[in-house]
């Protein structure tokens, strides 16, 4: 059943466009790159001791506002769904447990975000490849750069979907992640145990990975309560 589920829920992003938006996240952020670059390319090379490497910093820039923007889009739009069909009592009415319904819209939700940040590794490697930044190219440097801001998010996607499946009015997920994506812009200047500041990377140990482990536990830990409140609460 929950196969079915997890089917229905990718049917309904589909009608709804949220798949073109995966796309256009990751696309954008090297976008901004292309347009920063082609403006002022010898600009910018002449700043830089290693190219590649601050072609990636710039790019880790703009990616962090990018993953919660769109984790904010995608838990709204896919509670919102429900709300206006009022399909949530018809999804109760399954024989499935609301467990197994808030499950499948995390994996949904976890698995475009996951396709986001594949998308930024190609369109990151494909414009600096074209930008001829060097022989050495740094793959792991750019799986990095690409995943670990998807690991570090997880804490927000699972607070945020939280609070848009159990809200009658999406005003309040919105509202709450329009400050969630503020606090990420201004993340260098939050403490360290925010987890808006997570996607960034940056820590006291100026260790990224620290900021990936924190998001798979937190994220996990956040995932489950959300899931047994939603799970105890009537249906909408």
């Amino acid at each position: 059943m929950i196969g079915k589920l997890f089917k229905s829920d990718l049917l309904k992003i589909k009608r709804k466009g949220l798949l073109f938006l995966t796309i256009l996240g990751p696309f954008g952020v090297v976008a901004l790159q292309m347009v920063n670059y082609g403006v002022r390319k010898g600009y910018l090379l002449d700043q830089s001791d290693n190219d590649w490497q601050y072609y990636l910093l710039n790019i880790s820039t703009f990616t962090p506002l990018a993953i919660v923007l769109g984790i904010v889009i995608l838990t709204s739009f896919i509670a919102s769904i429900e709300n206006e069909t009022n399909a949530w009592k018809q999804l109760m009415a399954l024989p499935v447990s609301k467990l197994s319904v808030y499950l499948s819209k995390f994996t949904v939700i976890t698995l475009l975000l996951f396709l986001s940040s594949l998308l930024l590794m190609v369109f990151t490697l494909s414009y600096g490849l074209t930008l001829g930044l060097g022989e050495d190219i740094p793959y792991i440097e750019i799986l990095k750069y690409s995943f670990y801001p998807f690991l570090a998010a997880l804490p927000v996607l699972a607070l945020q979907l939280w609070i848009a499946t159990v809200s009658t009015n999406q005003a309040i997920p919105i509202t709450i992640g329009v400050v969630g994506v503020i606090f990420a812009y201004s993340a260098f200047v939050l403490p360290d145990w925010m987890i808006w500041k997570w996607p960034s990377l940056m820590n006291q140990w100026d260790k990224p990975f620290i900021n990936a482990f924190l998001g798979l536990g937190v994220g996990s830990i956040l995932y489950l309560v959300g899931m047994m409140d939603f799970n105890r609460r009537d249906v909408k």
